[in-house]
C-alpha cells in the first residue's frame, strides 16, 4: 500500500530560539505569534501555551 503524498496548503517557516535561562526566549516567541496573528498568519499563543513543559511550570 502506497503512502499518500503530503501537500502543504499554507506557507511554512520554522523558527528556533536558543539562549540562556530567563533571557526572553518565551517573551520573543509570544511576540512573534502575536504579530503573526495580527497579520492573519497564525494563532496567538500565551506564555502558558508556550511553556507547557513540566520543568518550566515548576520553575514558575
Amino acid at each position: 500500500m502506497a503512502k499518500e503524498k503530503f501537500e502543504r496548503n499554507k506557507p511554512h517557516c520554522n523558527i528556533g530560539t536558543i539562549g540562556h535561562v530567563d533571557h526572553g526566549k518565551t517573551t520573543l516567541t509570544a511576540a512573534i505569534t502575536m504579530t503573526l496573528a495580527k497579520a492573519g498568519g497564525a494563532k496567538a499563543m500565551s506564555y502558558a501555551d508556550i511553556d507547557a513543559a513540566p520543568e518550566e511550570k515548576a520553575r514558575g
